[in-house]
């Protein structure tokens, strides 16, 4: 993978990690649904397949 591809992954990784973090900040405990927690878990695993992509094209 060239570093320029990487580079840009990685920023589109942060962006998604900093999305994930402002969701879970407005997340009121109290109020939260199943579909608000499955979007959760949607996102973390968005963010998992994506590393694990990244690490995959590195090695």
């Amino acid at each position: 993978m060239e570093q320029q591809d990487r580079n840009q992954q990685v920023e589109q990784l942060k962006e998604r990690l900093s999305d994930f973090l402002e969701t879970l900040e407005h997340l009121e405990p109290e109020t939260a649904d199943l579909d608000e927690i499955d979007r959760l878990i949607r996102m973390i695993d968005e963010i998992d397949e994506k590393v694990t992509r990244i690490n995959r094209t590195e090695g």
